[in-house]
């Protein structure tokens, strides 16, 4: 039985909600700045790959390998998942396992963390994510993930790989690639994913009928690197691969197959030939 969540729109100045704050300002800062302060084409090129790589980071990485264990990768490898997930300022990857498990249990449900249809489009796409009420996670729905150290620390000093990445980019491109490599590209990163959360379950086409409001979308899976065919991983959550006819564009399942050719993933979870059918 459901239980009535009351979730309230308000906002909570913690440390991790400072930042999302401060970050959002500077990327602001420069987009206007541009046209007196322009950005060269190499940090716009490092802007563009750090998105993409980073994106992958969660994708790949935070979602279809740590929250639905998609395929399998050695001890190193998914360590190299956690911290490139990890750079995209979105926390740790055990923490972002927790919180998708919970809301695949509960989509659209009063407890889900982040419904449209219980709890409106702000708390959705960001509400939750400035709330205090996630700051922590439940680490009984992450215990395969929780046995090894290495990924408890790193999800315990979730700080580490955005504030090196930062340092990186201020030591290689100057203030221009703090702001535009890091800052920007950052503030791109959240929001697409966001999108997912929001946008994913309110507009597009429904193929599958999954009790929950999630949408396929081709726009939001072109910047999301094939996430957008939201409501085929609804129906198939535990599969790489979210976009099932050949049309349904999924970079993420193709850089995950590549892995795969050179031995760095296996056992790749396709889904079912009926459903690619369907």
């Amino acid at each position: 039985m459901s239980t009535a969540v009351n979730r309230q729109p308000r906002i909570v100045l913690t440390p991790s909600g400072v930042f999302f704050f401060l970050i959002h300002f500077a990327a602001v800062a420069a987009v206007v700045a541009a046209p007196w302060y322009p950005p060269s084409a190499g940090v716009l090129i490092a802007a563009v790959l750090l998105f993409v790589v980073r994106k992958f980071g969660i994708t790949g990485g935070f979602h279809r390998y740590f929250s639905h264990r998609s395929f399998k990768t050695s001890r190193f490898f998914q360590f190299c998942l956690a911290y490139l997930g990890g750079m995209a300022a979105q926390k740790g990857a055990l923490w972002w396992a927790a919180h998708h498990r919970h809301h695949h249990q509960h989509s659209d449900e009063p407890e889900d963390l982040h419904s449209v249809k219980q709890h409106g489009f702000y708390w959705a796409h960001v509400g939750w994510i400035l709330s205090d009420e996630y700051t922590e996670y439940d680490s009984q729905r992450v215990k395969d993930l929780t046995k090894y150290p290495e990924l408890v620390w790193l999800d315990k000093y979730h700080v580490v790989p955005p504030v090196t990445l930062a340092i990186a980019c201020l030591a290689l491109g100057g203030w221009m690639g703090l702001l535009w490599a890091f800052c920007v590209s950052t503030v791109f990163l959240y929001h697409t994913t966001f999108c997912i959360n929001s946008l994913c379950h309110l507009l597009g086409r429904r193929r599958f009928e999954t009790g929950e409001s999630s949408k396929n979308s081709f726009i939001m899976a072109i910047l999301t690197l094939g996430e957008g065919w939201h409501n085929n991983h609804h129906h198939y959550p535990h599969c790489v691969r979210q976009g099932f006819k050949w049309w349904e564009i999924d970079p993420t399942y193709y850089a995950i197959k590549v892995l795969g050719w050179f031995g760095i993933v296996r056992d790749i979870k396709e889904p079912p030939k009926a459903l690619r059918m369907a």
